[in-house]
């Protein structure tokens, strides 16, 4: 059976090269799911998801539902007449009422070597906790959370200076490729779902603004690669002075004095922070109400300096 009709569920950035790679690959989109449209920033201005402005430049049908799952969503989805459902980031959990509807199924590009980091933010998780490796993968849906089989999959490394941005960036662009291959091999019926060790499985829970509050206590390594993990949002941060200081690069260095844990050292351009291990230095910060700026820049205007001591 050959794909003649796809509805593509996204719905954040990550998901934007895969629409756009089935879509240069000649596939029909007959519908694009997205999630509504949300305030952001400080003016709560009301902003479209990435998904929807794409889907909308490539004058396609987009369609967005409170609840992907209701009753009305699933009269949508019956009246498209997909042939198969292709995910990525959508943001919701489908119901079986959907997931059995396609005939090919319900494929789902995921941000991370399957069955690790299953869930919301495994992108920010796998920098988080030191990975020298992730990737994607390409499963068939299931009932679950990121449980389905696996179709395929393709390995990248983890840069030194890789952002979960800079990341994410990259996982989409090689996903969208590794989606079009899979997509054809599943359709001609070359491929045959592998189903996932649940007792590897490791989870990576959503982000909250809370997971960006930095412990000095501890070691550097680790706090240089949540500051990392946390562009961009909710950006790793601390208090100065009562206010909130955003720290957006730093690396590990050998202090040239004592610094316990929270205490920083200013002098000349430089900005040095003691952890419980070790010791960071702070090359780009952004000061509650101000701009981010590279530290040298900064320090012209912050007129202390010795020794500081970072608020808990």
């Amino acid at each position: 059976m050959g794909v003649s009709r796809i509805v593509f569920m996204g719905t954040p950035d990550f998901a934007v090269p895969p629409l756009i790679a089935l879509r240069e690959a000649g596939m029909e989109i007959v519908g694009v799911i997205t999630q509504p449209d949300r305030r952001k920033g400080r003016g709560k201005k009301v902003t479209p998801p990435p998904v929807k402005e794409t889907a909308v430049s490539l004058g396609l049908p987009v369609f967005q539902p409170v609840d992907p799952n209701a009753e009305e969503a699933a009269r949508l989805l019956t009246e498209l007449s997909p042939d198969v459902i292709i995910t990525a980031a959508f943001g919701c959990i489908l119901r079986e009422n959907v997931l059995n509807l396609p005939p090919l199924g319900c494929l789902n590009l995921h941000a991370s070597l399957l069955p690790k980091y299953r869930g919301a933010a495994p992108v920010a998780w796998a920098i988080m906790n030191g990975e020298s490796e992730t990737g994607v993968t390409v499963m068939k849906m299931d009932a679950g959370m990121d449980t389905g089989p696996i179709l395929a999959t393709r390995v990248i490394p983890i840069l030194t200076d890789d952002t979960t941005e800079t990341l994410t960036r990259r996982l989409a662009e090689i996903g969208a490729d590794l989606l079009i291959e899979t997509l054809r091999s599943w359709v001609e019926g070359r491929l045959t779902p592998v189903p996932q060790d649940n007792a590897r499985a490791t989870y990576a829970p959503p982000l909250k603004k809370s997971d960006g509050k930095i412990d000095w206590t501890w070691p550097a390594d680790r706090i240089e690669r949540m500051i990392r993990a946390m562009v961009p949002w909710p950006g790793a941060f601390t208090r100065l002075d009562g206010k909130y200081l955003k720290i957006l690069r730093a690396k590990v260095v050998q202090a040239p004095r004592e610094l316990p844990a929270g205490h920083a050292w200013v002098e000349d351009a430089q900005w040095l922070v003691g952890t419980g291990s070790g010791a960071l230095s702070l090359l780009e910060v952004q000061l509650e109400g101000k701009k981010r700026m590279d530290v040298p820049v900064f320090l012209q205007g912050f007129k202390k300096r010795g020794e500081l001591l970072f608020d808990s």
